[in-house]
């Protein structure tokens, strides 16, 4: 149960639209005007001076319990330190003046991008790694009486969730290593899902709902970047030949094909093996290869 539900049960708040209070209080003022306007006599004076004062400090106390609730957006009414209730109607409201003080909880989204922060993956390679965080207050009792600084509240068990979960997955996996599990680089959504997962649980204590978590910024860090730049690059050159070998056997096998199938022309075993020679070195060359031509025979 949250501490709103709680608080909620012994609440005695009164809070009023702020309309309806304002008419109340000006006729107030009025009846205690008239009062003093239309006494005679020394009696009737004490009663005005009276009414005089206690007109002043009606329209005093009246305004001070005046106050405005912009849309998404709640107070927590306190008196002298103790809670009394949480309004998060909007529009002009009014309550007893000695509710204070009011303290306005904001209920719309917000979001923020966290600091980068270096540290290791479950490699032990340094990488830096930031979040961006959409979250927004659902409680907010919670929200101000369990912690200091909610905003802060939030910022710094992001970092921490953010740290921890950099340091129990990969930055990647290389070509020798067994594609297990999650990794920061491949697996973006999965791990988005999960550092919402872990910052949900830090933070909702605090009355706080986290609506979206994703990774903003993602790299090696600058001791390592040249090295992991060169095993990309590597990785990146085998993928092109792994491709160019695959595409060059397939072309090689149908070309064999349909010489075999054409009338008139039939291929002995070492003549298809010189074809299939040649062919895979004029396709799976870097540079331009360089004609022959054969006048002679085969043998």
């Amino acid at each position: 149960m949250s501490s709103e539900s709680k608080y909620s049960k012994t609440a005695r708040a009164f809070v009023m639209p702020g309309v309806a209070a304002l008419f109340l209080w000006a006729a107030t003022v009025v009846v205690l005007g008239m009062v003093f306007l239309f006494a005679v006599g020394e009696r009737a004076v004490a009663l005005a001076l009276f009414s005089a004062l206690a007109g002043v400090l009606a329209v005093v106390l009246g305004a001070m319990g005046f106050y405005l609730n912009q849309p998404k957006q709640a107070r927590v009414l306190t008196l002298f330190g103790d809670y009394r209730g949480t309004d998060a109607e909007a529009g002009l409201r009014w309550t007893i003046p000695f509710y204070f003080p009011r303290i306005k909880v904001s209920t719309r989204l917000h979001n923020f991008e966290s600091n980068r922060s270096k540290v290791n993956d479950a490699h032990g390679n340094p990488i830096e790694i930031s979040a961006i965080v959409v979250w927004r207050v659902i409680d907010p009792v919670s929200a101000v009486f369990e912690v200091e600084n909610y905003e802060d509240y939030v910022e710094t068990q992001t970092e921490s969730a953010v740290r921890s979960l950099a340091s129990a997955y990969p930055y990647d996996f290389g070509l020798n290593e067994d594609h297990k599990g999650l990794s920061l680089l491949g697996d973006t959504a999965e791990i988005a899902e999960k550092m919402m997962a872990a910052i949900q649980e830090r933070v909702e204590g605090a009355g706080i709902e986290i609506v979206e978590a994703r990774i903003n910024h993602l790299a090696y860090a600058t001791e390592i970047a040249a090295a992991r730049l060169k095993r990309q690059q590597a990785q990146a050159l085998l993928d092109a030949r792994e491709t160019i070998v695959r595409g060059t056997v397939s072309i090689v096998d149908a070309a064999i094909k349909q010489l075999s199938a054409t009338d008139g022309l039939e291929l002995d075993p070492e003549r298809k093996a010189a074809m299939v020679s040649n062919l895979m070195i004029v396709l799976c060359s870097g540079s331009e290869p360089t004609p022959v031509i054969n006048t002679g025979s085969l043998y």
